[in-house]
């Protein structure tokens, strides 16, 4: 059976507010959930295509302001906001710096604005240091503290000693401040390994603002409250939360027009741009999946693009989005292959093939096989000779090697699955991380993203240092967790690192979900004492890697439900981000 025929959008109309509504009927019924859900031959059950054809014939509604008009009017917008670091260095408080700095990031606009950006928070760093120490402002101290963490400048944590009492806790003074205590909680979780008083701090603002909903607090604040309990802002992507405070911001008693106005062309203008890379890439992958012949396989080019454009949010990105978004959906149908249809004989014809890298060895395939590995070395031929600047063109060698360690991974799964073997946690670790695909889509991002990633970025990456292993580790955990508590995509997959940890510690499922939760923040910290560590000419290469693990956080984002159950993987189960995608891409955004 075609798993995707019985699901193909049918759009009928361009005006953007029906297709939004129309994208967010899509619900499914808990009690029947085979109803979206095709067997496979290999018995697995596999969710249909969400989305279909829907990008390749789907006209945006006509705008007022033509394209131009947005681009140009941007630009001058930018001026304006530019001049406002220049006298604001002379006349602004610090407070007010850092709050232009923070608005700017939050409504995904900093981006125009780096070297403003950079020299105002290192003056914050360095000259103003010892003068800021003396605020009792919990809202500007946390606010400084997280945002020159983000920008990989160290701040000791003491700077919260002065809102703690005698005995070490923190002051019930505080228990009213909300605006503060939200500051407080989102800055917080750019902790490091051993910082007890963040942990602390993240206990006490999450208490106070979950008694404050809907008491102390209203909208917007209200919804900044529940997205941050949910996601803490540093782990969620800046595309979406400029999505959400875009609207927010207006509501503000304070908000500056000018940077309002240029926020709202910024993103439409940035959406137009992805939905011309959704319908191109839904044509080549139309055309590669009705190819290949994988009907067995997960058809998610759309998710796949929405993971993509997490990791490089920016306008500029777009080969870098273009050149991601096909490895994450060539990754996308090995790893079904591997893990729901081949047998232990050609996983390793497969993977045997793959390490050679050679069309000459089409004919030791299988014959359903032998396409898409065609396919796959035809695809990055043209992405080396056609797409890569020549001073790039090394880079294509490395990246082979990291997508060759992933079907060795693969290839190791399927041995376990295979002898019924169920090996310790740190084993399958040690091969599951590589098996996410996480390190070598890192290795595929920086190939495709120019001038950010130098030379000594791109191999600071190969050597899958703390903060890339730290974000595959987020990866493998929160899948585990996701796949054990959801239907699984397939009969044939491996015992979890999940399973194996409940085995090798005599632990319940709820107890063992408790400790990996656990890892999760671990591996957070750890990303972030990396990112502060690194020499400051890595650091934007690294940012990359930071927006991967809050992108794979946004993909497991949901938490438990109102039944206790665990966040669904979105990407195999698409629905979950069907109307995430669609408020991104299609609803009515005002100019």
């Amino acid at each position: 059976m075609d798993t995707e025929q019985s699901s193909q959008s049918q759009p009928v109309t361009s005006n953007s507010k029906v297709v939004y509504m129309a994208a967010k009927e899509v619900v499914v019924n808990k009690e029947t959930k085979n109803t979206m859900v095709a067997a496979t031959a290999a018995g697995a059950y596999l969710p249909a295509c969400v989305w279909g054809d829907f990008f390749v014939t789907y006209t945006p509604s006509l705008s007022q302001r033509s394209e131009e008009w947005m681009r140009e009017r941007a630009d001058e917008l930018k001026g304006q906001v530019r001049r406002m670091f220049v006298t604001g260095g002379k006349d602004m408080s610090i407070a007010d710096m850092l709050s232009l700095v923070d608005t700017l990031k939050r409504l995904g606009i900093d981006n125009h604005f780096h070297e403003e950006i950079d020299l105002a928070l290192s003056h914050i760093h360095t000259e103003d240091q010892d003068n800021f120490h003396g605020s009792n402002d919990l809202h500007v101290v946390a606010l400084r503290f997280g945002l020159l963490r983000q920008h990989g400048l160290w701040v000791s944590a003491d700077v919260f000693d002065k809102f703690r009492d005698a005995m070490g806790s923190f002051s019930m003074d505080l228990a009213t401040d909300s605006k503060g205590l939200l500051s407080l909680y989102n800055a917080a979780h750019m902790a490091v390994p051993g910082e007890a008083v963040l942990d602390d701090a993240v206990a006490f603002a999450r208490r106070h603002l979950e008694a404050a909903k809907g008491k102390l607090i209203r909208s917007p604040m209200v919804e900044q409250v529940s997205r941050a309990l949910n996601t803490p802002r540093p782990r969620w992507p800046r595309r979406l939360e400029a999505m959400h405070y875009i609207t927010e911001y207006e509501q503000e008693d304070e908000h500056n027009a000018i940077i309002l106005e240029l926020a709202r062309l910024d993103f439409s203008i940035v959406r137009s741009v992805y939905i011309e890379e959704i319908k191109n890439l839904s044509l080549w992958w139309r055309d590669l999946y009705n190819d290949v012949k994988l009907p067995y396989a997960r058809n998610r080019i759309v998710e796949t693009h929405l993971f993509s454009s997490g990791v490089f949010p920016e306008k500029e990105h777009s080969r870098a989005r273009i050149i991601f978004t096909k490895t994450f959906a060539f990754l996308s149908l090995m790893d079904d292959t591997y893990d729901t249809h081949a047998t232990l004989e050609e996983c390793q014809k497969l993977t045997e093939a793959i390490q050679r890298w050679d069309e000459s060895m089409v004919p030791i395939l299988p014959e359903y096989l032998r396409m898409f590995y065609i396919k796959l070395l035809r695809n990055y031929k043209e992405i080396e000779e056609d797409i890569l600047e020549p001073w790039e063109k090394n880079r294509m060698a490395d990246f082979k090697k990291s997508f060759k360690l992933v079907s060795k991974s693969y290839l190791k799964e399927a041995e376990w699955f295979s002898q019924n073997y169920t090996p310790s946690f740190k084993e399958h670790i040690d091969f599951s991380i590589t098996s996410t695909g996480l390190p070598m889509l890192s290795h595929v991002a920086l190939m495709g993203a120019g001038q950010l990633a130098t030379k000594e970025a791109f191999d600071w990456a190969l050597d899958m240092p703390d903060l890339v292993k730290g974000m595959a580790e987020t990866g493998r955990f929160f899948n585990d967790i996701s796949s054990y508590y959801k239907p699984r995509n397939s009969l044939k997959d491996v015992v979890s690192s999940l399973e194996c940890y409940m085995k090798e510690h005599d632990m319940t499922p709820n107890d063992a979900t408790v400790a990996f939760e656990t890892m999760v923040e671990h591996a957070w910290r750890r990303i972030n004492k990396a990112y502060m560590e690194l020499d400051h000419g890595i650091l934007p290469a690294a940012q990359v890697v930071v927006n991967m693990a809050r992108t794979v956080q946004m993909f497991y984002r949901h938490g438990r439900d109102e039944h206790g159950i665990y966040g669904r993987d979105a990407y195999t189960f698409g629905d979950t981000l069907k109307e995430t995608i669609a408020s991104l891409l299609l609803k009515d955004f005002p100019i």
